[in-house]
């Protein structure tokens, strides 16, 4: 058995999304080596309580030792806002692999874990041991008629953090050291390794995001409930709640008032744009229809997939936890054909839209959701083939076996 060193700034199993990742993917890599892990300090209480709380968690981490690195306290006010949280993680990365080179660790693989992005480099390479970089994301600029309804203060600050990254992919010479220097990138989406000119000897698509299925199998929808339209997300422009707003308030204009009363849009979360989005809500007269849920815990969000006829997701980002959480509860996931939970959801899907313009997009998405409203047929066709997708392509157990046959690739090389 060899054993692995796994970086990942976010570590905590009560929690989904980056968190919720970096605990299980150390999960599934301890099922078949033994791991170092090493996170921020204050992901520690977290671990150590839901160990003590979760015996069988307790006994897949009997092959992990967790460490702590933090930068020091003076560093700390970097964390603010998006712009400045980048640097700070990038700060991170380095001063952990100076902190680790003179500790010598008895370790055959070293293994960059997370956040997810392409322009961030890892300093692993510094300890002389194979590296694995990733799982990394990427996803494109936001659309500009998709962003400019958040305003031009959103609009720069989208734009500035685009050209941060491309200063970065074109002049940051420990980026494509560390392109060089990993034995494996694991790319969570196909816009990856063309950004970083990734041979393809080089690179594997390995999704970020993965779920343990559910131990009973949900119940077919029944006849004559509520079609309500859900999405749980961070509410900032890249999550595209506005989208959703604006092509639920299309779809339910056209439907009778019987068929009103029985549609319901249900936003999940909280954010910057809360305000905003609100008030978008009022101005479309949904206040009848529409429930606003700032927050959720976890048990709550996934028991909540259960009462949602449609999950609509037009997020633009290159990832999305909770596309395949969705799924594995057979709720049908609307959503852009792009790089993010474009590429999660089955290929066979005809809940995908291309991207144009923001308003013919409006009506691209409200045409569906009346396919969907009208046919029971469709819903459970798509139901289906959700629950078969992610059951096939995005459990966790799946991530251990691929994780394990990298480790056994580098190693061997």
């Amino acid at each position: 058995m060899k054993t692995i060193l796994m970086t990942a700034y976010a570590v905590n199993p009560y929690k989904g999304s980056e968190d919720g990742m970096g605990w299980n993917f150390i999960l599934q890599a301890a099922r078949f080596q033994k791991v170092v892990a090493v996170t921020r300090r204050n992901n520690g209480p977290h671990i150590e309580r839901y160990l003590a709380e979760n015996p069988a968690a307790a006994a897949l981490a009997a092959n992990v030792e967790f460490l702590y690195f933090d930068l020091p306290a003076w560093t700390r006010w970097w964390k603010k806002g998006p712009l400045l949280s980048l640097i700070y993680f990038y700060m991170w990365q380095l001063g952990l692999a100076l902190w680790l080179r003179p500790r010598r660790l008895a370790v055959d693989v070293v293994h960059n874990l997370n956040f997810h992005n392409d322009w961030t480099p890892s300093f692993l390479w510094l300890l002389g041991r194979p590296l694995v970089w990733g799982p990394i994301g990427h996803h494109p600029l936001i659309p500009a008629s998709h962003l400019a309804r958040y305003g031009p203060t959103a609009f720069i600050k989208d734009r500035l953090i685009g050209s941060l990254k491309f200063f970065f992919w074109k002049l940051d010479p420990f980026l494509w050291v560390t392109r060089r220097a990993a034995g494996r990138v694991l790319c969570m989406n196909s816009a990856v390794a063309p950004r970083l000119r990734l041979a393809a000897a080089d690179y594997e698509i390995m999704p970020s995001v993965a779920v343990d299925l559910p131990t009973e199998i949900p119940a077919a929808p029944a006849a004559g409930r509520d079609f309500t339209v859900m999405i749980a997300a961070r509410m900032v422009p890249l999550k595209g709640f506005d989208m959703v707003i604006a092509a639920f308030a299309r779809f339910y204009a056209q439907l009778p008032p019987a068929e009103q009363s029985r549609a319901r849009l249900l936003l999940i979360g909280s954010g910057p744009e809360e305000n905003h989005l609100n008030r978008l809500v009022r101005s479309y007269n949904l206040g009848a229809c529409a429930e606003h849920r700032p927050w959720l815990d976890r048990a709550e969000l996934l028991s909540t997939y259960q009462q949602a006829a449609v999950f609509f997701f037009p997020s633009h980002e290159g990832a999305g936890m909770v596309v395949a959480e969705a799924m594995s509860y057979g709720v049908p996931v609307l959503c852009y054909a792009n790089e993010g939970p474009g590429e999660l959801t089955p290929p066979g899907s005809v809940l995908k839209v291309p991207y144009r313009s923001f308003e013919d997009n409006v009506g691209d998405f409200a045409t569906l959701l009346r396919r969907l409203h009208g046919s029971p047929a469709l819903q459970a066709a798509e139901a289906a083939l959700c629950r078969r997708h992610v059951a096939e392509h995005h459990t966790w157990g799946q991530r251990g076996h691929q994780l394990n046959r990298v480790y056994q690739h580098i190693l061997a090389a």
